[in-house]
């Protein structure tokens, strides 16, 4: 017979820490509030979450581990899940033995966690506990730690003049017979190393800068020659953030050093250049697609992080409210046609077209993709690169992609007339195609399909379904607060009234520890879906102009991003002011503060 589970407040009463008044007063204010015991305990200062944790793991059969103590754990070991993961879950990892990973967490009953882990793992887990305050505190040592190593370099490149020379003989020497050896160092064509000693502290400072911006979320890195110094900016959720300013004199060994690792000539200063970087940080591979341009303070890089379980995110997770995502699916089941996804450059339009991909990416269907570039690999898919240099244009790529007999075709962007027929005319002779095209909402995608100077009739005819997004930041959920006194300026300009808003709480940017004190983290779209039925193609026949198409448009059920938006503010997920950047982008007109009162 199994011995029967000892209660959490027994255990912390027999260990002498609360006594039965303590523990008494404590069960009621669970009760009522629906919290654990052992938070209500802390909360009220009878115990500290060190106790409750070592209760738990008492409770449970798991292993405690005090991380104030010294060698606790081993920090080579933090490789072995992404920072992502880490920060995310709140949690670290110990060691791995064949399949399976133990971790330190401070809830063993966050079953969610742990599945989520599995997930993105692929690996079975195991976990210790240690209490949530001290997994808190070895975080921060952790980046803190990251963030010094950074100065340090900058410091170590500063007063190494021998920079200064490896600088100068990166920028003026024939690399003609160079290549890279494993360790990304330069090596000439007799192999001997060039001024290794002087471009270590480059090494660590460059793999110091990419790191950093993996690990902060961001989606892109600008290193920005200005006057006297080079900036540094992150762009996290949309927005640049200044970080360290990198000094000038170390200018031009850095930018070489990206140079190498991508692949692009760095005698070449005068014309933009591409290239790519693949390195592998912890446990996960991220690619770097990487633009070089010249300025007039010397050449600007920016470094585009492309994460793969970004475009394996899943059309739930896209921020589709269900109504749109029933209609999403039910478009994309479709064996013909076009699918179009409008909106400005870093909409998230990829991602949503990828995701789509995901879902129809079997084996009983072929699947062609034209991009430019290929910015996720997909197993399973047939990718091919545009290349104008050589003269392989999209619509080259397309008519070559009919001849393998495909199911669905993905054509990153109609930009041309030429594009745009031949996709139309796949469409029309069997296949599924899916395309972005730039306007500022799904409506005006008919008018510019036709201002290209394909037919109206054919535009009728071939699509069937047009999405229009836009990326809006997330409120932080640590941080976020009731906004008891919104902006009546920004509620008026959204046309959100009291009775609108109703028993709802609208909640305000906060700004914490975990969101990097923005208030915000993570974005997701908002979207307006226009299907097209019997009076919209009649009014693309008649080349009727936007107003009159968007009224058929919602008539038909589209709710515009505006509408959208509005439901994501009464969820609590993101605040006015933030959707008001995207309102008035639509057309909204500002009102006077007098009239907003």
């Amino acid at each position: 017979m199994s011995r029967k589970r000892r209660r959490l407040g027994e255990i912390l009463q027999h260990w002498g820490l609360v006594d039965d008044q303590q523990l008494g007063e404590s069960l009621k204010i669970a009760q009522g509030s629906h919290e654990r015991i052992g938070d209500v305990l802390c909360e009220l200062g009878y115990v500290k979450d060190t106790d409750v944790a070592k209760a738990l793991a008492s409770q449970s059969g798991l292993e405690y581990i005090d991380l104030n103590q010294p060698d606790a754990i081993n920090k080579d070991n933090m490789s072995l899940l992404s920072v992502d993961l880490i920060k995310k879950y709140m949690v670290l990892p110990l060691e791995k033995v064949g399949n399976k990973i133990k971790v330190i967490v401070s809830d063993p009953l966050n079953l969610d966690t742990l599945d989520n882990l599995r997930f993105r793992t692929n690996c079975e887990i195991e976990i210790a506990l240690s209490a949530r305050s001290q997994i808190k505190e070895f975080l921060d040592e952790m980046f803190r730690e990251t963030r010094e190593s950074i100065d340090k370099a900058v410091r170590e490149m500063t007063v190494d003049s021998s920079i200064d020379q490896a600088a100068s003989m990166n920028s003026s020497m024939d690399i003609s017979g160079l290549s890279i050896d494993s360790s990304g160092k330069s090596i000439d064509s007799s192999g001997k190393r060039i001024v290794e000693a002087a471009q270590a502290p480059v090494i660590r400072l460059v793999n110091q800068l990419i790191a950093q911006g993996v690990h902060s979320r961001a989606s892109d890195n600008h290193i920005e020659p200005m006057a006297n110094r080079v900036r540094l900016r992150y762009r996290i959720d949309g927005v640049c953030h200044d970080q360290d300013q990198i000094p000038k004199r170390t200018q031009s060994a850095v930018i070489a050093r990206l140079k190498i690792m991508s692949g692009i000539r760095i005698e070449e200063k005068r014309v933009p250049q591409d290239g790519r970087i693949k390195l592998r940080l912890g446990d996960e591979t991220v690619d770097f697609r990487v633009s070089c341009c010249p300025a007039y303070h010397g050449e600007s890089v920016v470094l585009r992080i492309l994460r793969s379980d970004a475009a394996m995110l899943g059309l739930e997770k896209l921020g589709l409210q269900p109504d749109t995502l029933a209609t999403f699916n039910s478009v994309i089941s479709k064996p013909t046609g076009i699918f179009l996804v409008t909106g400005p450059t870093g909409s998230g339009k990829t991602t949503t077209l990828y995701s789509a991909l995901n879902i129809l990416n079997r084996p009983d269907k072929k699947i062609i993709t034209a991009e430019d570039p290929v910015e996720y690999n997909f197993p399973g898919i047939n990718q091919c690169q545009v290349n104008e240099q050589i003269g392989l244009s999209f619509s080259k790529v397309l008519r070559a992609m009919l001849r393998q007999a495909p199911n669905v075709i993905l054509v990153g962007e109609i930009r041309d007339k030429e594009v745009a027929d031949v996709a139309i005319q796949a469409a029309l002779t069997g296949h599924l195609v899916f395309s972005t095209l730039h306007t500022n909402d799904a409506p005006s995608a008919i008018t510019r399909l036709i201002d290209m100077g394909v037919k109206p009739f054919l535009v009728a005819s071939a699509i069937q379904a047009v999405l229009g997004q836009r990326l809006i930041r997330q409120l932080c959920d640590s941080c976020k607060a009731p906004d008891l006194n919104p902006n009546p300026k920004e509620l008026a300009i959204l046309e959100m009234t009291k009775e609108f808003i109703g028993d709802h709480t609208l909640y305000k940017p906060v700004g914490c520890e975990i969101c990097g004190g923005s208030g915000f983290k993570g974005r997701r779209g908002i979207y307006e879906m226009m299907v097209i039925n019997n009076e919209i193609r009649e009014l693309a026949f008649k080349r009727a102009p936007v107003n009159q198409i968007r009224a058929a448009a919602i008539a038909n059920g589209m709710r515009n991003l505006l509408g959208d938006g509005k439901l994501r503010i009464l969820a609590g997920k993101t605040s006015a002011s933030e959707l008001v950047k995207i309102a008035q982008a639509e057309g909204v007109i500002e009102v006077d503060d007098d009239e907003a009162a």
